[in-house]
């Protein structure tokens, strides 16, 4: 039985910059992204003792992988804030819209420096 490869060896290289480059999600949020061989690599979310993880999604694909770390991370910072603020039930975007402009920027901002530890390029790919 013929074993097939579904990750190129250059696109495994960039997924691993891609999940370093977001090592400090793994540690605010119950995720963790494992390089899995020649499926590519899988993104754990959402542990839930005896169950395990809720989600899971294979990534082969370096900016893909890139754009759901983001989302992630986006999503997971002002939770974390609300949280801090000792606020419950509240949408994610009702809490970054209560943030100050600059810190708004500053959550933003933070797309490039991802980018930029994961050598990803935020221009459009088409």
């Amino acid at each position: 039985m013929e074993k097939k490869i579904y990750i190129t060896e250059e696109e495994r290289k960039k997924c691993q910059k891609v999940a370093d480059a977001f090592a400090d999600l793994y540690e605010m949020a119950d995720i963790a992204v494992f390089d899995v061989g020649r499926y590519g690599f899988v993104m754990l979310k959402y542990y839930t003792p005896p169950h395990g993880f809720e989600e899971d999604a294979t990534y082969t694909d370096s900016r893909s992988l890139f754009d759901a770390l983001w989302q992630e991370w986006l999503h997971t910072t002002p939770y974390l804030t609300a949280k801090e603020m000792q606020l419950d039930d509240i949408l994610y975007e009702e809490v970054f819209n209560c943030l100050s402009k600059e810190k708004q920027s500053a959550i933003i901002g933070r797309k490039s420096d991802f980018a930029q530890k994961a050598e990803i390029s935020l221009k459009n790919k088409f």
